[in-house]
């Protein structure tokens, strides 16, 4: 019973980590969309957003089974429990990744009034946390989902840059409006995306120590 109870909790800790990749691999994808003008990838990454819909719900379902036949003890309930935190976020990566799709979609194709440096970097920054978060949820390492948690800072820093800037060259010229609103949604999403990988790395805290942080 406990063999088939722990094959179970190995089957849906595999989903998560290839739902993370995968979320991640569109967060990468969309950027380089961003960057290439690539509005095939942008439309392409939108429908891949039904596959981590689809993702979600068979990870719910598989711990929803596990807590209804097996009877799980506080430290396996914790981490059940933690896992459907950590796929709704992962989700929620994979929407923010269709709403910077949809930008690019939307600019169709035209060159940004701002050189495209600050984006990629805040999205390098969210794919080292993504990878992070993969690794400490696999180890149940602690310290390195702290070391996540600091790196969110790392990304604020950068959107509320861009953020100042971009105000200061619409007061300058209110014809740029439809771009800096563009480019702001963007680092927005990219900042939101940063906060929902932390709670992913707060979430392997409380499954080891019980505590969020």
């Amino acid at each position: 019973m406990r063999t088939a109870f722990q094959n179970d909790l190995k089957a849906v800790t595999e989903d998560v980590i290839q739902m993370a990749r995968d979320v991640d691999q569109m967060l990468k994808d969309v950027v380089d969309s961003l960057q290439n003008k690539n509005i095939a990838l942008a439309k392409e990454i939108i429908q891949r957003d039904d596959h981590i819909d689809e993702f979600e719900l068979v990870i719910e379902e598989k711990c929803v089974n596990i807590t209804a036949t097996q009877c799980p003890i506080a430290s396996d309930l914790r981490l059940i429990n933690s896992v459907l935190k950590i796929i709704s976020d992962l989700e929620r990566i994979a929407d923010h990744c269709v709403n910077i799709a949809k930008v690019v979609i939307a600019n169709n194709g035209r060159d940004f009034v701002k050189p495209l440096v600050d984006l990629p970097r805040m999205q390098g920054i969210c794919s080292d946390m993504i990878a992070m978060a993969i690794e400490a949820f696999i180890e149940q390492d602690v310290q390195k989902s702290r070391e996540i948690i600091k790196k969110d800072d790392e990304v604020d820093a950068i959107y509320e840059r861009i953020y100042v800037e971009l105000l200061g060259m619409l007061s300058e010229d209110s014809e740029l409006k439809d771009q800096v609103v563009m480019l702001l949604l963007i680092g927005r999403y990219l900042e939101r995306i940063a906060d929902h990988t932390t709670n992913v790395a707060e979430r392997t805290i409380y499954i080891v120590t019980g505590k969020l942080k």
